[in-house]
């Protein structure tokens, strides 16, 4: 230590301002995508028990949500549909009078500058709550891939700008893309869910849209967690199919795989900060045992110092609400 104490570097974390001068990672609500839940149905708002302050909406409820949102300067929200009635194809998922199309039509016309992200999968839809078709009792990858397309070119044609496919079948990004230019739609963007691990943090989405599956569970398409070299693969395959930005989902047990992904590839990279995550925060708040909002900054920040150029996270209006008021540091 021949530099001490010539070099101190607590000499930078002395006051607020020199903190804020050198901080090196910088949270900006313009990084939060929201997600919304949205049903059929009018004036309905129903918070979900295991997501404190995330609500079940239908469309109009879902445009006053949005309208709170963009008005925190967050650019983007993502939509999750919940079906009036579900079969075994998931077909109100390309139905266009879906609660999920009506919301985005209605967005599109009332917010026109907010960026409608539409989730494509089958989970919330099929009877059995997989995320595609089930033969001789598994999820067959390849009679699922044409109705994935049906899905996004339905939810383009509803004004969604953004499609974001998360159901793990292999070259569903080709099928949706090629859909999608067939259908007039060369330019819109894909955000795939590239790098999607069969996680035990889905548990309270999967209440919020009640699509727990019925048989089995999703390891037979969903990643397994220990691997990091495969999500690369993932990765590189979806961006080579026609990818406009990858995903890496959840995102505080995976940090090493955002890095990893942000050093190999020059593509947008997104995280999802998932249910999970949130209800553990929450629940930690309530009961007294973390600081909640510096929590969530820690964990927000972790997730941008990774790599990631976007957060789809549940705490994005409170987080957007703390960093205009000047509030949110570690």
């Amino acid at each position: 230590m021949e530099s001490f104490p010539k070099t101190r570097l607590r000499r930078w974390r002395r006051t607020p301002a020199s903190r804020a001068l050198v901080r090196e990672t910088r949270l900006s609500a313009d990084r939060f995508v929201a997600p919304l839940f949205v049903k059929h149905g009018n004036r309905l708002r129903e918070e979900i028990s295991s997501l404190p302050g995330v609500f079940r909406l239908s469309p109009d409820e879902a445009v006053a949500e949005a309208r709170a949102i963009a008005e925190l300067s967050i650019p983007a929200v993502i939509l999750f549909g919940l079906p009036d009635k579900k079969d075994e194809t998931g077909s109100e998922a390309w139905d266009d009078r879906g609660a999920v199309q009506e919301t985005a039509h209605r967005l599109k016309k009332e917010l026109p500058d907010l960026l409608v992200i539409a989730d494509v999968c089958l989970d919330e839809y099929t009877s059995h709550s997989h995320c595609g078709v089930v033969i001789n009792g598994e999820v067959d990858n390849d009679a699922t891939l044409p109705l994935l397309a049906k899905v996004a070119v339905s939810l383009a044609r509803a004004g969604a700008d953004v499609v974001a496919p998360s159901d793990m079948m292999d070259g569903r990004v080709g099928a949706i893309r090629s859909g999608l230019d067939a259908a007039g739609f060369p330019t819109l963007p894909i955000v795939s869910y590239a790098a999607k691990s069969a996680s035990a943090f889905y548990g309270p989405f999967r209440e919020a849209v009640d699509s727990a599956p019925k048989f089995g569970d999703r390891r037979g398409y969903q990643m397994d967690p220990a691997n990091r070299r495969e999500a690369m693969r993932e990765i590189a395959l979806d961006l080579e199919e026609g990818a406009d930005a990858v995903m890496v989902k959840p995102a505080l047990a995976y940090l090493d795989v955002i890095r990893e992904a942000r050093e190999r590839f020059d593509a947008p990279i997104a995280a999802y900060n998932v249910s999970g995550e949130y209800a553990m925060v929450k629940a930690a708040a309530a009961n007294g045992w973390v600081d909640e909002k510096r929590i969530v900054y820690e964990i927000l920040t972790g997730i941008v110092r990774a790599g990631a150029d976007f957060i789809l996270t549940y705490h994005a209006k409170d987080a957007a609400r703390w960093i205009r008021e000047g509030s949110f540091t570690a």
